[in-house]
């Protein structure tokens, strides 16, 4: 049980939380800080079901890697306490129950869930052949912003793309902290991540993705006529983005995950400044 609870990585709640939050910033944008509690309940089991399934499949498309890398040689599928087979049941039966989740909502919504499945397996894959696997990573991690507006509206506002567009660049950024972890590995394993394709520009390219978020937030908040009180709360933001940059910089797996993992109080921010509107 202690394998399937790591395969899961429920030992690691922060990581869920930054891929939830883009989610809620959909959700109580879209409904006016008013969501039913049947779509609240319905998003948030949504969001941690597919971010586990996501991660049991990326466990089992890197099983060939995941040894090699000192971060996750002790992963379960990459000791063996886990067979492949077994964890594919897993995977799938989390799917099954995220579709159930998604058979409660309209149909346009049912059919844009699987979009977010397709995104969800393959963006593993990505790092194989593709430079910027992380660009990936942002589109399958925070498609759940275009399903609350569909689920709520029935239709994909701009300012909905806005929100999205907002959550892949903030995805590129902090991923790309993380992914320096496992640079040296990655090198050797010949796979690609936007550690190693922005070289020696890492910080103004992150620095560039987090701005790019920020600007895309600036015009989500003009067209929703939101007050101060967000534009407050994108300056600490950006103060928090320094104090991750300090933290990365030091170098080290710990550090580069810590940044990483900072960012939640990013996530919750933003929430806030949504509620307050």
């Amino acid at each position: 049980m202690k394998a399937y609870f790591y395969l899961m990585r429920f030992h690691r709640p922060l990581p869920i939380l930054i891929i939830l939050y883009p989610t809620l910033w959909g959700l109580f944008s879209v409904t006016h800080g008013l969501p039913p509690l049947k779509l609240i309940v319905i998003f948030i089991l949504g969001a941690i079901t597919m971010r586990t399934a996501g991660c049991v499949f990326n466990d089992i498309a890197d099983r060939n890697f995941d040894g090699a890398v000192e971060r996750t040689a002790m992963r379960p599928i990459a000791t063996g306490l886990i067979s492949v087979k077994r964890a594919s049941f897993l995977g799938l039966f989390l799917l099954i129950f995220a579709f159930v989740l998604v058979l409660q909502l309209n149909f346009l919504t049912i059919l844009l869930s699987f979009v977010a499945v397709a995104l969800a397996l393959t963006y593993p894959l990505f790092k194989r052949f593709f430079a910027l696997p992380q660009l990936a990573l942002g589109f399958a991690f925070n498609f759940g912003i275009i399903m609350t507006y569909t689920a709520v509206q029935n239709s994909i506002p701009p300012t909905a793309w806005l929100l999205y567009f907002a959550s892949i660049f903030w995805t590129i950024a902090y991923d790309t902290m993380y992914a320096f972890a496992d640079k040296t590995y990655d090198l050797a394993l010949n796979l690609k991540s936007s550690a190693i394709t922005f070289g020696k520009h890492n910080l103004m390219a992150v620095i560039l993705a987090q701005l790019l978020m920020l600007i895309c937030l600036s015009l989500f908040s003009y067209f929703n006529d939101f007050n101060i009180l967000f534009y407050l709360a994108l300056v600490i933001v950006m103060i928090l983005f320094f104090y991750q940059h300090q933290t990365w910089h030091k170098g080290g797996i710990h550090n580069c995950i810590k940044a990483f993992s900072d960012n939640h109080w990013v996530g919750m921010i933003i929430f806030i400044a949504i509620l307050i509107q």
